[in-house]
């Protein structure tokens, strides 16, 4: 059986417990869904994630809460960029837009934007990459990012007044955007939910599946992605790693955060 069969079949499992109906995710290139039906036989209405990608952004920001989103049936993801054309990766993964900033839904339920380095601080000067998160941000339910994907949204105005987090080398950056930074790996404050570095944007959609599809629908989801994380070193924040190995990557991060901390200061003035 392969992995999509299982997360489909946890989700069917959920429906039957939470009465609501969860399952497969269809991609824009599939063509729409029908929208599910409630226990009383009426139709549900369909709601769009739109997740910005954009050349060298990281893929695993987005590949973990994608693959948590995908489990929802009433919902329609879209990988949306300028264009339709291949997106590469900071690590060499291709990935296809399956909407552009115009033909993107105008309503979502969920605005994503995944982070990255040097891709991530080429959009935060990106006007035509901003102009769009900020229309699209009000009609959005929710807002949110994961990793350095909180400095683009901050680069569009729309973290001003809010908590938020990213990932903790670049925490600094926040405060340049009017946002309070907050050191956790999720971040949730009114419509606005933001997750630390790469690796918490499984736990960034677990969070938001649980939120918006009920706890057994994510704890199915969790089961059927087996996260369970065991890492084989305890170093994945300042405070666990020894002292070496964070002063090391200060020194290899630092020409990135006067970028960004840049970037961040020429958002902020087109506000």
């Amino acid at each position: 059986m392969r992995r999509r069969q299982i997360l489909d079949l946890a989700a069917a499992s959920a429906a039957l417990a939470t009465l609501q109906t969860l399952g497969g995710c269809a991609q824009d290139d599939a063509g729409p869904r029908q929208s599910p039906t409630t226990p009383g036989g009426e139709s549900s209405p369909m709601k769009h994630i739109a997740m910005l990608i954009y050349p060298a952004f990281t893929a695993l920001d987005l590949i973990g809460p994608q693959a948590v989103f995908s489990t929802f049936q009433d919902a329609q993801i879209h990988l949306v960029w300028k264009t339709l054309d291949p997106v590469t990766t900071d690590t060499g993964i291709t990935l296809l837009p399956t909407a552009t900033f115009d033909t993107c839904p105008d309503e979502l339920e969920i605005l994503f934007v995944p982070g990255g380095v040097e891709g991530t601080i080429a959009v935060m000067k990106d006007g035509e990459v901003l102009d769009f998160l900020a229309a699209r941000a009000e009609q959005a339910s929710y807002v949110t990012s994961v990793c350095t994907g909180s400095l683009v949204l901050g680069s569009a105005g729309l973290l001003r007044g809010y908590r938020a987090t990213t990932h903790w080398a670049m925490r600094e950056v926040l405060p340049l955007l009017a946002a309070e930074p907050v050191d956790a790996r999720y971040v949730e404050d009114r419509n606005r939910i933001t997750g630390g570095g790469v690796t918490s944007g499984i736990d960034f959609g677990l969070r938001i599946a649980a939120k918006l599809q009920g706890e057994e629908a994510a704890q199915l989801a969790q089961l059927a992605i087996e996260y369970a994380p065991d890492p084989p070193f305890q170093a994945g924040t300042p405070e666990s790693a020894p002292a070496a190995v964070v002063e090391r990557f200060r020194g290899i991060a630092a020409p990135a955060v006067a970028q960004a901390r840049q970037a961040a200061e020429q958002a902020a003035a087109r506000w």
